[in-house]
C-alpha cells in the first residue's frame, strides 16, 4: 500500500481538481410528498406514514413550500430557473430507502448554469474565486441507519443495524459544483470557504437551518488529480463530511492519499469515501455507480414542474441581501478591512463575533477573543469554534472584569480555559481559580524587590539608562505572581523604585 505524500510535494507534482456535492435538508413545516412533521429529534419511527414508508396504493403529494424554496436557492446562486422539468425515480437498494427508490430529479433539475464567488486569505491577500454551479435539484431524503456494537459506528465490525425512518421523505436540495480547477495549494481552503459561503446563503434565505452537526447541511467532497497538461484524473467522493473544518481536511487528505498512489504507479479507483475526524483520513467506501446503475425514469405518479416566470420573478425581487454584501456592510461599521474580513469568515468565527456584538459586546472585543483565544482553543481540540462553550454574554463578563481592573488579558484567557473545561461561567471561574489581578502595591514592590535582588545586574543597566531593561523584571513579577499583576503598574512602580523617569 502506497504512503500520502507531504502536500506540499503533492502540489508540486499533481493539479488538483476539486468539485462539491453539497445536501441541504428543507426546514418546511411537513415532507416532500406527505404531510408527517419533520422536526429534528423526534423518537425514531413516530413520523412517519405509509407514503414516506412506501407502502402500496400510496401516492406522492408535491410540497409546494419545499419548490419555491429551492426556487430562491437557485435564484440566490444565480441560476437560471427552467419552465418546465420533472421528478424521477432512482432506484437502488439500500436499507434507507422504504420505497427501494427515491424521487429526485435526474436529467431535468429545476435551477442549472449558476455560481457563487468565494475569497480565501492568501499571502498576497484575499483571492477571490469563482465557483460555478452546475445544477440545484430537488429530491427526498433517506432514512437514517446507526450501526450498533462496532468501535468506530460503521457498517464494518458492526453486531447489528438500525433504521430510523423520520428523515425519509424530508425535502433534500442537492446544489452540485462544476470542477473547481487552478486552486492549486488553496484547494483545501477554497472547498471550505465554498461550503461556508453556501451555508450562510442558505441559512440568510431562512430555508433551512443548515446545522451539519444535524445533518441538515450535508457535503460530499469530490477530489482528482492530474499531472500538469493531462486530462482530469479519476475522482473519488468523500461522503457526508459534517464540519466545515472536515472539508477541508477531507481535501486535504485525498490530495495527499491519491499523489500517494499515483506517485508509486498505482491507480486511483472511482469510489466514495469516509472521513475520519479522529486521523484526518479517509478510507474506502463502496464503488461509485454510474448513472445508468440508478436506471432514472420519469416519477409516474407526480405531474411536471413548470413554475411561472411571473412567480420567479417575484421570488427574485424578494431575495435578502447576498451574504458578501452583508460582510461589506459588516466590515464598514466596524472599520475592518478586507483581509481581517476574510480572516474571519475562514476561521468560522464572523457569525460568533456578529451575535456577540449584537449582545452588546464591543466589535473590537468580538474580534479580539473570537479570532484570537478562542480559534486557538478550538484548533486545539479539535473542534469548530462554534462548537466552544462560550457565550457571548461569558465574553462581555471577561470584559468588564478587564474594564475595572480585576482581570488582565492573561488571566482572562486563563478564565476562559476554565470556562471550556466545564468549570462555571466566568465568575465561578475566577473564584475558583484565585485569578484575581494582584493591585496591592506593597505586595507587588515585594516581588520587585525580590526580582531586582535576584538579579542585580538589571537595576543597574536602568540606572544607567537602559530603561527597556526593565522588561526582565516586569516579567519576573508576572511569574511570580502567575501572571496575576498588572504589567504596567509593576514597571511604574518598578522605575519608582530605582528613581528613574520612564522613557
Amino acid at each position: 500500500m502506497s504512503s500520502p505524500k507531504a502536500f506540499v510535494d503533492a502540489i508540486g507534482e499533481f493539479e488538483p481538481v476539486i468539485g462539491m456535492e453539497v445536501h441541504v435538508e428543507l426546514g418546511t413545516e411537513s415532507k416532500m410528498f406527505c404531510g408527517c412533521p419533520t422536526r429534528f429529534g423526534a423518537p425514531p419511527n413516530t413520523q412517519v406514514c405509509p407514503v414516506c414508508l412506501g407502502l402500496p396504493g400510496s401516492m406522492p403529494v408535491m410540497n409546494a413550500a419545499a419548490i419555491e424554496s429551492i426556487i430562491r436557492i437557485g435564484l440566490a446562486l444565480n441560476c437560471s430557473i427552467v419552465e418546465w422539468c420533472r421528478m424521477s425515480r432512482k432506484n437502488y437498494f439500500y436499507p434507507d430507502m422504504p420505497k427501494d427508490y427515491q424521487i429526485s430529479q435526474y436529467d431535468e433539475p429545476l435551477c442549472v448554469d449558476g455560481y457563487l464567488d468565494v475569497t480565501v486569505a492568501t499571502a498576497d491577500g484575499p483571492l477571490t474565486v469563482r465557483v460555478e454551479i452546475e445544477r440545484v435539484h430537488l429530491e427526498e431524503d433517506t432514512g437514517k441507519l446507526t450501526h450498533s456494537g462496532g468501535s468506530t459506528g460503521r457498517i464494518h465490525g458492526a453486531d447489528h443495524s438500525l433504521v430510523d425512518y423520520n428523515r425519509a421523505g424530508i425535502p433534500l436540495v442537492e446544489i452540485v459544483t462544476r470542477p473547481v480547477t487552478g486552486t492549486g495549494a488553496l484547494a483545501p481552503e477554497v472547498a471550505r470557504a465554498y461550503v461556508t459561503e453556501l451555508r450562510d446563503l442558505v441559512r440568510g434565505l431562512g430555508v433551512s437551518d443548515v446545522k451539519m452537526e444535524e445533518g441538515s447541511l450535508r457535503c460530499d467532497a469530490n477530489v482528482s488529480l492530474n499531472r500538469p497538461g493531462d486530462s482530469l484524473g479519476t475522482r473519488s467522493e468523500t461522503k457526508n463530511v459534517n464540519s466545515l473544518r472536515s472539508v477541508e481536511q477531507a481535501v486535504r487528505s485525498e490530495i495527499q492519499r491519491q499523489a500517494g498512489v499515483l506517485a508509486a504507479g498505482g491507480r486511483v479507483v472511482q469510489e466514495t469515501r469516509h472521513f475520519h475526524e479522529d486521523t484526518g483520513v479517509t478510507t474506502p467506501g463502496r464503488s461509485k455507480e454510474q448513472a445508468e446503475d440508478y436506471r432514472y425514469f420519469p416519477e409516474p405518479d407526480l405531474v411536471p414542474l413548470a413554475p411561472s416566470r411571473a412567480w420567479v420573478d417575484e421570488l427574485r425581487a424578494a431575495l435578502p441581501e447576498q451574504p458578501s454584501v452583508h460582510r461589506a456592510r459588516l466590515a464598514h461599521t466596524w472599520g475592518i478591512g478586507d483581509f481581517e474580513m476574510v480572516s474571519l469568515v475562514n476561521a468560522g468565527v464572523l457569525d460568533l463575533v456578529e451575535q456577540s456584538v449584537a449582545a452588546g459586546l464591543a466589535p473590537d472585543a468580538a474580534r479580539k477573543w473570537w479570532a484570537g483565544e478562542l480559534t486557538r482553543a478550538a484548533g486545539e481540540r479539535g473542534v469548530d469554534p462554534a462548537d466552544l462553550p462560550v457565550t457571548a454574554q461569558d465574553i462581555i463578563r471577561v470584559e468588564e472584569l478587564i474594564a475595572v481592573g480585576a482581570l488582565n488579558d492573561q488571566l482572562a484567557r486563563q478564565v476562559f480555559e476554565g470556562v471550556i473545561a466545564g468549570e462555571g461561567r466566568p465568575d465561578e471561574v475566577v473564584a475558583a481559580r484565585a485569578l484575581a489581578v494582584v493591585s496591592d502595591d506593597g505586595a507587588l514592590l515585594a516581588a520587585i524587590d525580590d526580582a531586582l535582588s535576584a538579579q542585580p545586574d538589571i537595576a543597574e543597566k536602568i540606572r544607567g539608562g537602559k530603561v527597556q531593561a526593565a522588561g526582565a523584571i516586569v516579567g519576573a513579577v508576572m511569574k511570580a505572581t502567575r501572571g496575576q499583576a498588572d504589567a504596567s503598574r509593576v514597571r511604574a512602580l518598578l522605575l519608582e523604585r530605582l528613581g528613574v523617569e520612564d522613557a
